[in-house]
């Protein structure tokens, strides 16, 4: 079974979160991508920071992660941006093939 990926990534703008997603799906190295409002905390600068983001969930092939990261970099306004890869360890034959097939390289079936 081929390798695939659920990416995430937060930003603090639900454009940039739209910019993001437009981007790797214009270059094919995303098969989609959900966006979420959603509410974090974490530590920055050594302070707790409340902030409202967006969580863009986005799935692709294993393959393709180094190209999706050096993306995400370029174009985040964070200095420091959430990228965290999960393995897909599971999933339906029709939707993994999906993934294989909106995205570049190897398009080749489970």
């Amino acid at each position: 079974m081929k390798k695939y990926l659920l990416i995430t990534t937060a930003t603090n703008s639900e454009k940039e979160a739209n910019k993001l997603a437009r981007i790797l799906l214009e270059d094919r190295l995303i098969s989609c991508c959900q966006i979420s409002k959603i509410k974090s905390s974490y530590w920055w600068n050594g302070k707790i920071v409340n902030d409202n983001e967006y969580l863009l969930q986005m799935k692709t092939k294993k393959e393709l992660y180094k190209e999706v990261e050096q993306v995400i970099k370029k174009n985040h306004s964070y200095d420091l941006p959430e990228i965290v890869a999960y393995e897909i360890e599971n999933g339906s034959n029709e939707f993994l093939n999906w993934i294989s097939t909106e995205t570049r390289g190897k398009t080749e079936a489970i």
